[in-house]
């Protein structure tokens, strides 16, 4: 009996340990790529060999890539959902379905083997879903073999060919893109209009195309004397070339790759911090050329804000490239229209360069998580213009907060725990994702403290650059600045849709020179208070209310106005009542959160002021 004792409590032992062993893992995967393009007929070829790794502790027997360019075919997912939703994306609506044989975008895989052997796979949609050969044990390596064959879609999102701006190729999800496989499983999703998610490694591309266009995109140019558009002074190549020429191209440590080209465009080079080489390529015409021009050195100050208050830019080159249908960030590069005025150019590549920090270094899943991305692009983003620009706004969140409380008032808000393509609306998932994923961080930085906030960012970027993180890594890494509870605040602000709403119940006199104050919670969700008052002499102190289940204090926001700090309130409490020594008949004006960083939904009963 023993012994039989004994073997149990070694097994349940052993499979504690295994439950607890909490260490990260992510796959690996290495793309070589070679292809050719026709740019009469928008057709290419391809070969793509594929080296991958599986990290993970799983045996795998299956795997996934994603073929986006299918989506831009009528009676796609893509296609059919822009005509059922409510307000479907202005530069889609029914477009697709309308896209003849030659219009429309496909890839189409000729063959496909592991390790020598041919094996088996299934079109369905956007996702190519593939039989192994032989299963992929944890800590293996297989190399896929495959050749593809893909048309190019008339521009209508992200993607395509002769763009509204006259550009010729925007190639972005151009080819078959290995999905992603973590703790939680596959992440096979079907493009229907949303972001992407990608297995980190290095590409080696091979682009071979018509000799008068230039490339701009993913990664460093391997033979620049070959190609010359700009990438080289040589003088046999300032000549005009024609036939075809072969760009080759690598990238480190990327999930994705991204490439545009062009017979007109300008190719533009300036340093950048840290010895980074800035490339800008656009259309070579004046009205464009100008505000091009004016941008460039603008670009090379947010490397330099970003760098400072997210963290160091990893690669030696990034490109501002005309393309697209908005603005859409990629690896090392993004594409945007560029027939803009010079404030919406610089505030268009400042969003989309924030975007390599917040997701191609930060590579959350976008699917699950887009507010992370998008949310925190948009703070940051919006910090930096206010700076780069001289913006002078007091509170460049203002206009985030406001999109926010509108989107909480309107009856339409879903919880941002909702897959990206399952809002009912495309206005209520633009509102969650960019200005509530901002108003996540500049609301943090009123709980935690500004100064806080900043630390946190750039710890965690730090941490997580090259990785996946969640939501839980950002929450965790400001506890671990903050020293705050703080799993409230993502909980209640993530994955519900209660809100915050505060009131000034009442003010009155205490007698003894005293004023006696109480505050209602009227909102679901809970927060400290910051509260204000104004003497009729203009004198201002401020009344720090903590939370208590945040079991600890911010530190004073304004230095130069003193804090009196008062007990805990607790969440379920409705009602605060506390003493202040006041005299009720010298104050002015009595106010919750002055500077609106917290997303009070009702800020109409935040102030009293006498005589009311």
């Amino acid at each position: 009996m023993r012994n039989t004792l004994s073997v149990l409590s070694f097994l349940f032992i052993c499979a504690f340990a295994k439950a607890q062993n909490t260490s990260y893992w992510q796959q690996h995967v290495d793309y070589t790529m070679d292809v050719n393009m026709n740019v009469e007929d928008y057709n290419y070829t391809g070969t793509q060999q594929l080296v991958y790794t599986n990290n993970s502790p799983d045996t795998l027997n299956q795997v996934f890539y994603h073929l986006y360019f299918n989506a831009f075919q009528p009676g796609s997912e893509m296609d059919v959902r822009s005509r059922t939703i409510a307000d479907p994306d202005q530069r889609v609506m029914d477009r697709i379905s309308k896209l003849s044989n030659s219009e429309m975008g496909f890839l189409k895989v000729n063959s496909l083997s592991q390790d020598g052997q041919k094996i088996q796979y299934d079109v369905a949609g956007t996702v190519l879903e593939v039989k192994l050969a032989k299963p992929i044990l944890p800590g293996e390596s297989t190399t896929f073999d495959m050749d593809f064959h893909g048309q190019v879609p008339v521009q209508i999102r992200r993607s395509g060919r002769n763009n509204a701006e006259g550009v010729a190729l925007s190639m972005t999800q151009w080819y078959p893109k290995l999905a992603e496989y973590d703790v939680t499983g596959w992440h096979a999703d079907p493009y229907i209009a949303r972001e992407f998610y990608g297995v980190w490694g290095d590409f080696d591309v091979k682009i071979t195309i018509d000799a008068a266009y230039t490339i701009g995109g993913t990664g460093y140019l391997q033979n620049p004397d070959e190609i010359g558009h700009g990438y080289s002074d040589t003088k046999k190549n300032k000549k005009k070339q024609k036939g075809k020429l072969t760009w080759h191209f690598k990238a480190p440590r990327v999930h994705d790759f991204a490439w545009a080209a062009d017979p007109e465009f300008a190719h533009d080079v300036i340093d950048g911090e840290n010895g980074v080489k800035l490339h800008f390529f656009y259309k070579n015409k004046p009205e464009i050329a100008e505000n091009w021009k004016k941008m460039e050195p603008k670009t090379a100050e947010l490397l330099a804000y970003y760098n400072k208050h997210i963290g160091q830019y990893p690669y030696k080159q990034y490109s501002v490239i005309q393309g697209g249908d908005g603005g859409m960030e990629y690896a090392m590069c993004t594409l945007i229209t560029g027939d803009r005025k010079f404030g919406s150019l610089v505030g268009v590549t400042a969003h989309e360069f924030a975007h390599t920090w917040f997701q191609f270094l930060l590579a959350t899943n976008e699917t699950k998580n887009e507010w992370m991305d998008e949310g925190f692009t948009t703070y940051i983003s919006t910090e930096a213009m206010n700076e780069i620009m001289d913006e002078k706004k007091p509170n460049p969140q203002a206009g985030s907060y406001a999109s926010y409380i509108r989107l909480a008032t309107s009856g339409m808000e879903q919880p941002q725990t909702t897959n990206a393509d399952r809002y009912a609306r495309n206005a209520a998932y633009g509102a969650s994702a960019y200005s509530k994923g901002a108003v996540f961080l500049a609301q943090l930085g009123y709980v935690i403290g500004k100064e806080n906030l900043d630390k946190t960012i750039l710890k965690y970027f730090h941490d997580f650059k090259f990785k996946h993180p969640n939501p839980e890594n950002v929450i965790r890494t400001a506890e671990k600045v903050s020293d705050m509870q703080l799993d409230w605040y993502l909980t209640d602000w993530t994955q519900t849709t209660n809100t915050i709403d505060y009131a000034i119940k009442e003010v009155k006199d205490a007698g003894d020179g005293k004023t006696e104050i109480t505050l209602e919670r009227k909102g679901l969700m809970p927060m400290p208070v910051d509260l204000y008052t104004t003497a009729k002499d203009s004198t201002q102190h401020s009344y720090y209310i903590p939370l208590r289940m945040m079991r600890n204090e911010k530190p004073n926001p304004f230095s130069t106005i003193e804090r009196s700090i008062e007990p805990d309130w607790p969440w379920a409490m409705p009602t605060y009542t506390f003493t202040i020594d006041a005299n009720y008949a010298d104050l002015q004006e009595v106010m919750i959160d002055a500077e609106q960083h917290m997303a009070d939904v009702d800020r109409d009963n935040n102030s009293w002021s006498a005589g009311e």
